[in-house]
């Protein structure tokens, strides 16, 4: 049996130092992982009760498709809006502040949404409760990856964004058993729930990141906040600089890690990477609201009955959890890299096959594998970015993932509307969904390495030190296994 690790000798990060470290990071898990399952709640909501709002003016008023898909994009601005400017601020005002603000807002849109009357209300009260999911969907990966631990991060990621999925399960089973008993209003009332259970455990058990403080110069801050709640000073204690092992890398990281926000993440050494990590997200969003919007009309435009046609959302999203869980162990193992462009091929390969299966069972098993190369290639983009950068511009870059990336969202239903209404049929809507995934894939096969990677080393070992395997995208074949 091997000796317990010591501080002098482990990687840092890879360990709990206590029963207190691990109870803080796992609460800070349970309120960042379930605050993004309401933001998959909200996602699927709007298309699990489209079919209704559709053929009863009496509700906000008279939709056609087109229109409809246009109310689905304009939650995705007000996301795309949200999680911009949490980047713009969130590097500078801190965490634990825009989680807490965001938690209130989101939940107040949600409930505000479910008193709409008109379908102007409706589209305007969508818009602002967007701005309070983007604002959680972009502070949630940078909480994250600056408590997980390092050789867990991926799988923390994918537990916290496997929340988009799991919402999206959540509300396709609550539109199946309690549409007809508290209607439309009241499905979108128990999205304003973290009103009243979430915001107080937030309150109390999500601290402020020690490593944003010591990036503003509050090291005193930091460490009372380490003591407070169990958290090891010699894992969150510590400054971006680059390592002197990492010589090559060293001029690059360091100008890179020296910006802050957006600046940081569009400075020479990351713009390449950010281009692409920016254009895989906005595929995989294109996709994800695309499906989740359109897919129950698709599916009765292919001659599944209405009841039935809901159950495709079950098996798009629960493949993504499933799935998303699955690929983020093998993203630790080998890097989010590789796998995100594996599941993009996955997706494009099922949803191209859909229009020829007729054999049901296969056609939801086709669904599932294909939400996880669509959902679940989501959940491991945001881990993957959250990585990329360094703290000092890492808010920044999760927001661009989510803000950049929700113009996909915002594309995705209006294309889905237009196929729609324009009668082009199912097949043709799979064949578009499936050629968007390849492009996913390409793009992410091009992502170059991480100019931060010199910061990742000095964070996880003395210098002169190189840790094997810390990289997110190639981490050492022979990298030793999680302790």
């Amino acid at each position: 049996m091997n000796a317990p690790l010591t501080t002098g000798t482990r990687s840092a990060g890879d360990t709990w130092e206590s029963p207190r470290h691990r109870l803080t990071v796992y609460l800070i898990l349970a309120v960042v992982g379930v605050s993004i399952l309401f933001d998959g709640y909200d996602l699927v909501i709007y298309g699990a009760v489209l079919s209704t709002l559709l053929e009863d003016p009496s509700h906000i008023g008279q939709l056609s498709p087109a229109v409809a898909g246009t109310l689905g994009s304009y939650a995705m601005i007000g996301v795309m809006i949200g999680a911009l400017t949490a980047g713009a601020i969130g590097d500078r005002l801190g965490r634990r502040k825009l989680m807490l603000t965001a938690i209130i807002w989101f939940s107040l849109g949600m409930a505000l949404t479910a008193m709409s009357t008109s379908i102007v209300m409706f589209g305007a009260l969508r818009f602002l409760t967007g701005l309070g999911v983007g604002m959680i969907v972009a502070t949630g990966g940078a909480i994250i990856a600056e408590f997980a631990p390092k050789n867990r991060r991926n799988l923390f990621n994918a537990i916290v964004y496997s929340g988009v999925p799991a919402g999206g399960v959540m509300a396709s089973l609550l539109a199946i058993g309690l549409e007809d008993l508290i209607g439309w209003r009241g499905l979108f009332l128990i999205g304003a729930s973290p009103l009243v259970f979430l915001l107080p455990l937030a309150f109390f058990a999500l601290p402020e990141s020690p490593r944003w403080l010591v990036a503003r110069g509050r090291k005193a801050d930091a460490r009372a906040l380490c003591v407070k709640h169990g958290l090891p000073e010699d894992q969150f204690i510590v400054a971006d600089v680059p390592a002197p092992a990492a010589a090559d890398n060293a001029a690059k990281a360091e100008k890179a890690v020296e910006k802050t926000g957006f600046a940081g993440i569009f400075s020479r050494a990351y713009l390449p990477g950010t281009v692409l990590i920016g254009a895989m997200s906005f595929i995989g969003l294109l996709s994800t609201y695309g499906l989740n919007t359109w897919l129950p009309e698709i599916m009765q435009a292919a001659g599944t009955s209405a009841d039935n046609s809901l159950y495709s959302l079950f098996a798009l999203n629960g493949g993504a959890v499933i799935g998303g869980l699955i690929a983020s162990w093998f993203a630790d193992k080998i890097g989010p890299k590789t796998i995100i462009t594996s599941t993009f091929a996955l997706a494009a390969v099922c949803l191209f096959g859909l229009p020829f299966i007729t054999f049901a069972p296969l056609l939801y098993i086709a669904i599932a594998f294909a939400g996880v190369g669509v959902l679940g290639t989501q959940v491991l983009t945001y881990g993957l970015a959250s990585n990329y950068y360094g703290t000092s511009s890492r808010a920044a870059g999760v927001s661009w993932v989510a803000g950049f990336g929700r113009l996909g969202g915002i594309v995705g239903p209006a294309i889905g509307g237009l196929i729609i209404a324009a009668g082009f049929g199912a097949s043709s809507a799979f064949y578009l969904f499936a050629g968007v995934a390849v492009i996913g894939a390409i793009c992410t096969a091009l992502i170059p390495r991480s100019p931060a990677d010199a910061e990742i080393v000095a964070d996880a070992e003395p210098a002169g030190r190189e840790v094997p395997g810390d990289s997110p995208h190639e981490p050492a074949l022979n990298a030793p296994a999680p302790r």
